[in-house]
């Protein structure tokens, strides 16, 4: 597996984890006090383009570590969590580096 397949997965779980309590927070304004109605509907949908493509990259990561399904969802579904993302992160990059390690003397070969 390439290194970027890691990189770009681990990229967009902290920009997608980072705007969802962007997002939690925009949400206790709009329902808490009563304000900030544009700003939370310009980061609600920024927040759902930058998810759906934190699931291609997942999915993507997924298929080449040939994840089990119950894994691959977790991952997917982690983007929805607040925070969760963040310890979902760190758990498969320890998982999938000697993936990306076993991958590079071979390349290096070729």
């Amino acid at each position: 597996m390439k290194r970027s397949v890691l990189t770009r997965y681990r990229v967009m779980a902290y920009v997608t984890a980072v705007m969802l309590l962007v997002l939690c927070t925009c949400m206790v304004f709009k329902y808490g006090f009563d304000t900030g109605e544009g700003l939370t509907l310009v980061v609600s949908q920024i927040h759902g383009v930058l998810y759906i493509i934190y699931l291609v990259f997942a999915f993507d990561l997924g298929s080449k570590a040939k994840w089990p399904v119950g894994k691959l969802l977790w991952v997917l579904i982690s983007g929805t969590i607040p925070t969760a993302a963040f310890f979902v992160e760190r758990k498969v990059v320890r998982e999938a580096e000697p993936l990306v390690a076993d991958a590079s003397p071979a390349t290096a070969k070729a």
